[in-house]
Formats: C-alpha cells, structure tokens, sequence
C-alpha cells in the first residue's frame, strides 16, 4: 500500500515592513562617516543646512536677525571683490569635503580656481579641498564656529577665517601662519587688508553698522590698488601656465 505524502502548504512571504530599506534622517549629535552622512543627507532635499565636523553632525535653524541679513551682506563684500579678480570663485553654503570626518557647509567661501593654482577643485558637484577664504556667522563667541569648526579649518589649511559674531557685533579675521591661525588686525585707518586676497579690504565697523555703501567704497579702493593688479597679473600668468 502507497503512503501519499502531501505536499507542504506555500509560504506566504511575511509583508514588507515600511521601514525595510529606509534611510534613517540625520539628527544633531549623530556619530557617521562622511560617505554615511552624504547619504542621509542627500535623502532629506528638504534639509537646508546640516554639517559633518570631526565625525558629528550639527544642524541648526537659520534666523534672520542673527544670520540671515549678516550672510546676504558677507556675500555682497566678496562678490564686488570676486567679479573684479579673475580666476577666482565664490560660493553659498557650498558642501565643501575637507577630510574623511569633516564635511562642513560653510555661509560663504572665496576660492581660487585650480586652473590658476587654487588649492581645491570640485568633485562630484561638491567642493573638495580647502577653499583659501571661508567666513561664517555666529551668533557669539560660544558658537561652535570658534571652537570645533576654527580647529578643523585649520588642520585643513583654509588660508584665511572670518568670523561675524552678530549678537557680539564683531568680526574675527584669522590668519594662517605656520600651522596656527593669528588675529589679522587692522591698520590704522581702521580696515582690513587681506594677504591672502591682495585688494580685499573691509571697513569692519561699517559692515557692522549696516552702512553697505562705505563697505563698497572701500573694497573699491582695494581694487584700485597696486597690489590687486600685481595679483591678477599672477592669477593670469598662472592660468596661463596651465593651459
């Protein structure tokens, strides 16, 4: 006599859960590589401002008072500067890959271009390398801007650091020199000349108090000097050289 053996009964699958393959947001605090972050980030287009420093990530909101209308004004000093220098280029809250652990946003940077000897380029849309110049708005001299942030701009070789502490009302211009950033102090006359920009000159006090025509005067001036042409002049020779 034959045994029949039946047959065993279809599995059905267990449904999917709606969290399989879900890519967890960034939250401040978080602990991630900077490949991990790039593509946390890069899944929440709604997220306007999220930085990687020393493997930790800061998000922040954006005030206007504090933040806002600073940003607008550091990115109408540099532009006047960047559009009469060839061989130059700024950005706005450009993702900038500095190392392995820090990929920071910073408000504004002004770089020069690898063609004319620049010391980053761009990597898949983003800015790899350290630009020469980054300024940032903080609202104080807690801000993690002069702590966390200034050390790794530093290790990284971002030439020159500016810093508008807006609830302090002041500016911190730093320098990079033989591995530690130095105050840049003003002259006299009470402006600002950058070394690593020949020509860009700001009139901190004016910046502060809003009076954006004396802020253009005297980047204008800049411009107008010796010092800017012989700088442009080597910009031209540069790119030049690598063309």
């Amino acid at each position: 006599m034959s045994t029949t053996i039946a047959a065993p009964p279809l599995q059905t699958p267990a449904p999917r859960s709606p969290q399989a393959g879900r890519i967890p947001p960034l939250q401040p605090g978080d602990r991630l590589t900077r490949d991990e972050f790039e593509r946390r980030y890069s899944a929440m287009p709604h997220l306007k401002k999220a930085e990687l420093i020393d493997g930790r990530v800061y998000m922040f909101p954006v005030s206007d008072d504090y933040h806002g209308n600073a940003h607008f004004d550091l990115i109408d000093w540099l532009g006047d500067y960047r559009k009469a220098t060839p061989g130059l280029r700024g950005s706005d809250n450009a993702t900038v890959r500095l190392d392995l652990d820090n990929e920071p946003q910073p408000d504004v940077c002004l770089r020069i271009l690898p063609s004319h000897g620049g010391q980053s380029r761009n990597e898949d849309t983003y800015i790899a390398g350290p630009p020469e110049l980054v300024a940032e708005v903080a609202a104080s001299s807690v801000s993690y801007d002069l702590h966390e942030k200034l050390n790794v701009y530093r290790r990284n070789g971002v030439k020159e650091y500016i810093v508008w502490r807006t609830q302090d009302r002041e500016i911190d211009w730093f320098i990079l020199r033989g591995g530690a950033y130095q105050r840049l102090m003003p002259g006299e006359d009470g402006i600002y000349r950058s070394e690593m920009f020949p020509g860009l000159w700001l009139d901190a006090e004016a910046l502060l108090a809003g009076q954006c025509q004396r802020v253009g005067e005297v980047v204008q001036m800049g411009i107008a000097s010796e010092e800017h042409k012989a700088f442009v002049a080597r910009l031209k020779a540069a790119g030049e050289a690598r063309s």
